[in-house]
């Protein structure tokens, strides 16, 4: 089954250049991981007159995947560190379903508690089943 998760990234004072810097930054470490996909979040259509078919939204990113709890909390977990070296005032959400997680400039314990919750909650919801032993 596969799973899709919106990954969006905020920082203070950021225009639309830097945020996609930092959604491409991002991107490449996503990539890594054993996801099947991580786009650009498009937001409708370019405006008239303009050679793109569709805007895409800024500092957003469509991370698609296999579902399951171990490679959300790989994603999650993958956030997390590329934003410990971020300055402050950068924050992520990362929306699964109808759930939201913002990921900011918490402690590492308070981090992993909110991560567990999360996948916990996605658990729960039945929207990203539990890991299945290895064969």
């Amino acid at each position: 089954m596969t799973g899709q998760m919106i990954i969006t990234i905020h920082e203070e004072r950021a225009d639309d250049g830097r945020l996609e810097a930092l959604s491409s930054a991002l991107r490449r470490e996503l990539m890594a991981l054993d996801v099947e996909d991580v786009e650009r979040v498009r937001e409708g259509q370019a405006p008239p007159g303009t050679r793109a078919v569709e805007l895409a939204a800024v500092g957003a990113l469509l991370v698609i995947f296999k579902e399951s709890a171990q490679l959300v909390t790989g994603i999650v977990t993958a956030v997390r560190t590329w934003l410990q070296a971020a300055p402050p005032g950068r924050t992520v959400e990362i929306t699964l379903g109808d759930t939201t997680l913002k990921v900011a400039s918490a402690t590492p314990d308070q981090q992993e508690k909110l991560i567990a919750e999360f996948v916990g909650a996605m658990q729960r919801m039945g929207d990203t089943p539990a890991d299945s032993p290895p064969p």
